[in-house]
């Protein structure tokens, strides 16, 4: 199984950035490579498209508003991995209320190319994603 993880730090606190991500039919309010998303099964499966027309279904696994993250699950993909499981999470700094680090991780297994490919695909769309939530702040 491949893993990989991306920290940000943004420059507001962490239950303002919890306010913008933490909801799991968020994604359209801060990454751009997500336009449109919709909830299914009470809120515990959402579809998203992306620009390329694609559709990805994935699955809440586990909320904690109080310690702001979530978990979740891809369904279908048009990703090459399976046992795909991810956790975004915004932390506070020690000593610094006005700062909020966040992480977006993932675990999965790749299909038809190298620990290395699938690991650089997500990095990047973390990093890209947190890129773009830092923006928004």
């Amino acid at each position: 199984m491949a893993q990989t993880t991306t920290i940000i730090e943004i420059p507001a606190s962490p239950d303002k950035v919890w306010q913008l991500i933490g909801g799991f039919d968020s994604l359209p309010d801060w990454l751009p490579y997500i336009p449109s998303s919709e909830l299914s099964e009470g809120g515990r499966v959402r579809h998203l498209a992306n620009p390329d027309g694609n559709v990805i279904v994935e699955s809440l696994e586990a909320f904690n508003n109080k310690e702001r993250y979530y978990s979740y699950s891809i369904m279908k993909a048009p990703f090459p991995v399976t046992d795909y499981q991810s956790t975004i999470r915004v932390r506070e700094i020690a000593d610094d209320s006005k700062t909020s680090l966040v992480e977006w991780s993932g675990s999965f297994t790749p299909v038809g190319v190298s620990d290395e490919e699938a690991i650089n695909l997500f990095h990047g769309i973390y990093a890209d994603g947190l890129k773009a939530l830092k923006q928004a702040f």
